[in-house]
């Protein structure tokens, strides 16, 4: 017989949408248990996203978990657009009344919440194998799991699902449970850690014949670049050598210069639009990539995560404090407006910045034109800013 494990809130998925739910639950007094398959080095030193929105921000702050954050973290106020080797500053305090956003690494974000799930005696167990859940469709759902040879059973009055794309939690509800939205780029990024100082003091978009490249970083010491490619590009066929030279082609402006350095990691990823509708079923609730992905454009992955769980962490709170489910039947609903817009946010940067294979010299202009208007538009600088910084929480 497995050994029985009792909470309020089973989580399935230690990255950031399940470290911040259980972090708000433990907050309002509610007991979670996280369970991952990886061990926390992986998830502790995988780089991911980099840009929290002003709203994931002042979250992690309020609720005890920004210290280093605030010390660490580059608050930035605008991003450049660049096209036709110009510059254009996007002034997100003066477009959005004082809002900005702050870089600062995924990974460091959940290493802040596993320190302080731990510290508080909050369950986090690491390197768990066979993970299935069950029962979800009544009110005793279940999640078993293995640990060290052992087998356990997490008895729980609810399940998130937080386990990313590619988790367990999806595939387990029944065929036609879900409505799937997609959509498959056909291009990639292929991104560099370097050990090179910014060559900009904020994020830079560009727009080339080439194709897209942006210029980002990760401290005062890393950059973190990347460049549009084929989506199945060998990373082999890219020395460091030819893709600095890119950048500096792409990336080059009237009177600035590209710093480069040694090359610490480098990558391609794929880009994609992905939504489920509902992100729940039962007592089981889908958050964060295990519902939607977006293209990394727009930066927003993370921050919809947290936004998720935000709002399941307020419906789970009013259900133990009344016993009222409205806040839970309504939980996707709430979210999928979000989502949308956001997906639609992202699908539009995207577009507007990237050479598709099959864009025609009408099609590159009108894009140039866009970019143009919207950086000579207050009105339309005003909606990129908005949409950047993070939509208000629902």
């Amino acid at each position: 017989m497995p050994t029985q494990v009792r909470t309020q809130v089973g989580i399935v998925g230690a990255g950031p949408a399940g470290l911040v739910l259980s972090h708000l639950l433990h907050l309002q007094g509610i007991d979670s248990v996280v369970i991952e398959n990886r061990t926390r080095k992986h998830v502790e030193e995988r780089v991911r996203a980099g840009v929290l929105e002003q709203g994931t921000v002042d979250l992690l702050i309020e609720t005890g978990v920004g210290e280093r954050l605030k010390r660490e973290g580059l608050v930035h106020h605008g991003v450049e657009l660049r096209f036709n080797r110009r510059g254009h500053r996007i002034d997100f305090a003066d477009l959005t009344g004082g809002k900005g956003i702050t870089i600062y690494s995924q990974h460091e974000v959940v290493k802040d919440l596993t320190n302080a799930r731990l510290a508080s005696g909050g369950q986090v167990l690491f390197e768990v194998e066979n993970v299935s859940v069950r029962d979800f469709d009544g009110s005793a759902p279940k999640i078993d799991y293995q640990k060290d040879g052992e087998h356990f059973e997490i008895l729980c009055d609810f399940i998130a699902g937080c386990d990313g794309f590619h988790g367990i939690c999806r595939p387990s509800l029944p065929a036609g449970a879900l409505t799937v939205y997609e959509r498959e780029y056909p291009f990639g990024w292929l991104g560099i850690l370097a050990e090179a100082a910014p060559s900009s003091d904020e994020l830079i978009y560009c727009c080339h014949e080439r194709g897209f490249a942006l210029l980002s970083m990760r401290t005062p010491e890393i950059s973190r670049l990347y460049i549009q490619c084929d989506p199945d590009e060998d990373i082999a066929r890219w020395p460091d050598e030819k893709i600095w030279h890119e950048l500096e082609t792409r990336l080059a402006c009237d009177g600035w210069k590209l710093t480069t350095g040694p090359v610490l990691q480098k990558g391609v990823t794929g880009m994609r639009s992905f939504v489920v509708e509902p992100m729940q079923y039962g007592r089981l609730f889908l958050a964060g990539d295990s519902a939607h992905i977006v293209p990394p454009t727009g930066a927003k992955g993370l921050n919809l995560a947290v936004a998720d769980v935000r709002v399941l962490a307020r419906a789970i709170k009013e259900f133990y404090a009344t016993g009222r489910r409205e806040l839970l039947d309504t939980y996707s609903e709430i979210c999928l407006r979000r989502v949308w817009k956001v997906q639609r946010f992202s699908w539009w940067m995207t577009s507007m910045l990237h050479r598709f294979p099959d864009e025609s010299p009408f099609d590159h202009r009108r894009r140039l034109a866009e970019l143009d208007y919207v950086t000579s538009s207050r009105a339309a600088s005003q909606t990129l800013a908005e949409n950047y910084v993070g939509l208000p929480m629902e």
